[in-house]
């Protein structure tokens, strides 16, 4: 008799508990046969509440992984950029914040903008907290169709340009620095193509303050965004 479940069940007091119920719990830990089927079988009609220290075993990789609370983990592997959190950009927004994206678990975070689309061609900026004038620095390399190469440099800006979005989508992909620790936060990624000439490019910067922030926002220079989603990973610290 195949371990596979669609299920995990909540068994009431006083209830009789059958042998198909008892099968369930024969092999210890609950068997998926995909991570789909292992996140629908938890949180409805009599079933367990999926919470910290739950463990499944997945058939389709052969790995058996935990829930830490936030997300699934395999065990035995520490993995060295855990996915913190996934923000779905709205329906004709100029800007998005995340909050509560950095804090003293991680010094270093990776950010991944995709999807979407937008109502024009523009830049992505981004600002950390509330800082939005006077401290942002960076240079930037862009490479066009016509096979030429532009370098241009912001000081003293009220934001970095992390990325570009137009008609067909949203591309952003950088790293942020130490932006939860009392030192200046460092930046550095590539851009996606802005437009039918700007194939896209590279760009790095730091925040000239020693602010311990725990939000970003990104924003549109003009023009507003819909769809989309904001990944952010944390880099592990050992």
């Amino acid at each position: 008799m195949p371990n596979t479940q669609t299920s995990v069940p909540l068994y009431a007091q006083g209830e009789v508990l059958t042998a198909a119920n008892l099968n369930l719990t024969n092999s210890g830990i609950p068997v998926f046969a995909t991570t789909v089927t292992r996140d629908a079988a938890f949180g409805g009609a009599n079933e367990k509440v999926l919470a910290e220290g739950q463990f499944a075993y997945i058939e389709a990789t052969n790995t058996t992984q935990y829930y830490d609370g936030a997300a699934w983990q395999s065990v035995g592997v520490s993995p060295g950029l855990v996915l913190i959190s996934t923000t779905t950009i709205g329906t004709t927004v100029s800007s998005v914040t995340v909050t509560g994206a950095f804090s003293s678990t991680y010094d270093n975070y990776k950010i991944i903008v995709s999807g979407g689309t937008a109502s024009t061609f523009e830049s992505l900026l981004l600002i950390l907290g509330a800082t939005v004038t006077g401290y942002y620095a960076g240079i930037t390399g862009c490479l066009y169709s016509s096979g030429a190469a532009d370098v241009g440099s912001r000081n003293n800006a009220a934001s970095w340009i992390v990325g570009n979005f137009n008609t067909n989508g949203i591309g952003a992909n950088f790293d942020l620095l130490a932006p939860n620790l009392a030192k200046n936060t460092f930046i550095g990624g590539f851009r996606a193509g802005n437009s039918t000439t700007n194939q896209g490019g590279i760009h790095s910067g730091f925040l000239n303050n020693t602010t311990q922030y725990t939000d970003f926002t990104l924003s549109t220079g003009s023009g507003t965004l819909t769809g989309g989603t904001i990944k952010l990973y944390g880099y592990a610290n050992s």
